[in-house]
C-alpha cells in the first residue's frame, strides 16, 4: 500500500506542469501550430497577452480553424481573415497591429 501512495506525486506531476503554462505560451503554441513561423508566433503572442483579456486570448486560441492541424503556409492575411470571424474588433485590432509590428521587426 505504501508504494501506491508514493506513485501519486509522480502521476500528478504532468498535470501540475500543464497548469503552469502561461497564456503567452499557450497562444504562441497555437499560433505556431496554425502555421505561423516560430519567431512570428512568439512576437505576436508576447504583444497580444499584454493587450487582450484572458477571455479574448482563449477565444483567439480556440479558433476551430486553427486547431485543424498544421497549415504549413498560413499567411498573415489568412490568419487575420480567421481572426475577423471572431467578430471582436479589439481582438482584430490587436492581432493586426501585432502582425504588422512583428513582420517589420
Amino acid at each position: 500500500m505504501r508504494r501506491k501512495r508514493a506513485a501519486w506525486p509522480l502521476l500528478l506531476l504532468p498535470l501540475a506542469l500543464a497548469g503552469c503554462a502561461t497564456p503567452e505560451t499557450r497562444l504562441r503554441s497555437e499560433l505556431a501550430e496554425a502555421g505561423l513561423s516560430e519567431p512570428m508566433a512568439a512576437c505576436m503572442a508576447d504583444r497580444m497577452v499584454d493587450r487582450l483579456s484572458l477571455t479574448q486570448l482563449r477565444r483567439l486560441a480556440s479558433l476551430g480553424s486553427l486547431k485543424n492541424g498544421r497549415v504549413a503556409d498560413l499567411t498573415l492575411d489568412q490568419f487575420l481573415h480567421k481572426v475577423r470571424a471572431l467578430k471582436d474588433p479589439e481582438i482584430l485590432a490587436v492581432s493586426t497591429s501585432s502582425a504588422a509590428i512583428c513582420a517589420l521587426g
